[in-house]
């Protein structure tokens, strides 16, 4: 991209997508860094109860609500925990940044 259409995009004002009186980096301005996510959780061994972040789990997302969990290890007691995901919850794990991995059926059609 030519650096006078990059001017361009940095002179862009609201006004010139339909508000008007305001820069662009003016309504941005008064913005502040967004707090992580935490997600409650607990583990089975130990019973301990706690909170995570987005990097502390994993959601696999299979074919079926049988091969899709999401997994943590318990920062209490070290085990790994596996636990079955439904729609909320992967609707809350990915919206929270979450790290997905999709899970592929081994037999495929030729």
């Amino acid at each position: 991209m030519s650096e006078s259409s990059m001017s361009g995009v940095q002179d862009m004002s609201v006004q010139d997508m339909g508000v008007q009186g305001m820069s662009v980096a003016s309504a941005f301005a008064g913005m502040r860094s967004v707090s992580p996510v935490t997600f409650r959780a607990g583990c089975p061994e130990c019973r301990g109860s706690f909170e995570l972040t987005a990097s502390d789990l994993r959601l696999a997302i299979g074919a079926t609500s049988r091969t899709t969990f999401y997994s943590f290890t318990c920062p209490d007691c070290d085990s790994l925990v596996r636990k079955p995901a439904g729609e909320r919850i992967v609707e809350l794990l990915t919206g929270g940044g979450v790290k997905t991995l999709r899970l592929h059926s081994a037999h495929q059609t030729l």
